[in-house]
């Protein structure tokens, strides 16, 4: 297993499917793959744009989904939160995004890449296009 991650992630278009202002149905594998993340222990940072009561939404999918996020929109749970209460840029290790340049690869591809080797860096993608694509 690779050394423990600190994994920022998406919630619209990413965890959920983009239904913003309400809360879309779970991607396909989305919160099987966050779970299995967190079975090895990598810690998961909610990281969206949301605020307020939408924020709230988000949070409760993913307790109630059981996939208790690390931190939410900050670097660590006892950060202080930003004046304004949107979001914010944070440190992570990784951040997994829908709006990747190059897309959103897909919840699998994303698990067996960070579980490649234990160790070993991730793939290096090459040019503009993935390969295969």
């Amino acid at each position: 297993m690779r050394k423990s991650l600190l994994i920022a992630v998406d919630f619209d278009g990413t965890v959920v499917e983009d239904k913003y202002p309400g809360v879309g149905k779970a991607k396909p594998f989305a919160i099987e793959t966050l779970k299995m993340l967190q079975n090895d222990g990598h810690r998961l940072i909610l990281w969206t744009y949301r605020h307020g009561s939408k924020l709230n939404d988000a949070v409760r999918f993913m307790e109630d989904n059981g996939v208790p996020p690390y931190a939410v929109n900050r670097s660590y749970p006892e950060e202080e939160s930003h004046p304004s209460d949107v979001s914010r840029k944070i440190h992570a290790d990784l951040f997994i995004d829908d709006r990747n340049f190059g897309g959103f690869p897909g919840w699998g591809e994303i698990y067996q890449q960070l579980n490649q080797q234990p160790n070993a860096p991730l793939p290096k993608k090459k040019g503009w296009f993935r390969s295969g694509r």
